[in-house]
This record gives C-alpha cells, sequence and structure tokens, in this order.
C-alpha cells in the first residue's frame, strides 16, 4: 500500500492517454468526472462514492462499471466484510489526457467534450459570490513555443494533483491553450 502522505493512497500511472472515443465518452459525464476527482484523493467503494455525490449505489456502480470498462479505473484493493468481497476503486492514472484534434484512433470525439464548458458552469457561483481567480491572455507565438510553454503548465497541473488532499474547500483548477486565427494582430514595425 502506498504511504499516508502520497495522494492518492494507491499506486497508479501518472498519464494515460485516451485513444478510444469509448474512453472519451467515459470521462465526459458529469458524475464520472466526479468520482474521479474523488478517487484523487484515496481507493473507495462504490457505496462509499455513493454517500459522497448522494446518488443511489446502483447509479454509481454503473458509472463505476463504465469507467473500469474503459480502463480509467480499477480495482485497486479488495476486502473482506463478512460473507463479501468489498472492491476499492482507484484511477489507473493520476492524469488523462486526449491528444490534439477531436478524433480519438480514427473514431469522433463527442461534440461535448470541452472541459471549459464544466468549468464555466462549476465557477458560476464562485464568480456571482467574487471568489473567482481568473485571467485570459493572448499571445502571438510559433507553435514550438506554445508546445514548450504547455509543458510547463502540465508540470504545474501535475503538482496541483499531487497536493495533499485537506481543508474544507474543493478548489477547480482549469488551462488550455489553444489557437486563434481570426484573432487580431498588428502589422510588422516597418523598417
Amino acid at each position: 500500500m502506498a504511504s499516508k502522505s502520497q495522494v492518492p493512497d494507491y499506486e497508479l500511472e501518472e498519464t494515460i492517454e485516451l485513444t478510444t472515443a469509448e474512453q472519451v465518452r467515459a470521462i465526459s459525464d458529469p458524475l464520472r468526472t466526479t468520482i474521479l476527482g474523488l478517487l484523487h484523493e484515496r481507493a473507495a467503494t462504490v457505496t462509499e462514492l455513493a454517500a459522497a455525490v448522494k446518488r443511489p449505489k446502483s447509479t454509481v456502480a454503473h458509472h463505476v462499471n463504465v469507467l473500469t470498462a474503459a480502463g480509467i479505473l480499477r480495482v485497486v484493493r479488495t476486502r473482506r466484510v463478512r460473507a463479501i468481497e468489498e472492491r476499492y476503486y482507484g484511477r489507473a492514472a493520476r492524469m488523462f489526457y486526449v491528444g490534439l484534434g477531436r478524433r480519438a484512433n480514427g473514431v469522433d470525439l463527442p461534440p461535448d467534450f470541452n472541459d471549459f464548458e464544466v468549468a464555466a458552469e462549476e465557477s458560476t457561483a464562485a464568480y456571482d459570490a467574487g471568489l473567482m481567480r481568473s485571467f485570459i491572455r493572448h499571445a502571438r507565438i510559433p507553435e514550438e513555443q506554445a508546445a514548450e510553454f504547455w509543458e510547463r503548465v502540465d508540470q504545474v497541473i501535475h503538482e496541483f494533483d499531487q497536493l495533499p488532499r485537506s481543508g474544507d474547500t474543493v478548489y477547480g483548477f482549469t488551462v488550455g491553450l489553444y489557437p486563434m486565427p481570426d484573432y487580431p494582430t498588428l502589422p510588422p514595425l516597418d523598417s
């Protein structure tokens, strides 16, 4: 078993690329992304997850099965309780990512797969309460520089994922880098 200081409390891969539409659809559901978020803290049973999300155990079991079938969750340990073997589920990786483009393995990704849409919905209450921290910037840079910048951002994402879970408030963290071909630019300076 993993040490108490490790988040989560089980061994997992650092990253896994989602290569099928089934995998992307599996993480596109808001309840399933909540389950994945909870499992960043520690492994949990379906009963514990159902209590945390205040949904029926059968509903949560269905969503856990979808994530498990897609290779996104796995059983990380079991425990015998009376005559029943209780399964503790954990993430297969700390971070999942979809490669560039709107296709995975030649299959179109779901049109509603957009983390920014989820973040916009989640952040509305914080914005209304004056607690939202955000910014947007634009820079005209070459693709190579954008890729190098994203590598540094990826390090910050991993750092955020590994923070010990404590405190009373859950914070969302959204980041993105996207091309804007129609954004206005200044003409070159006259020499």
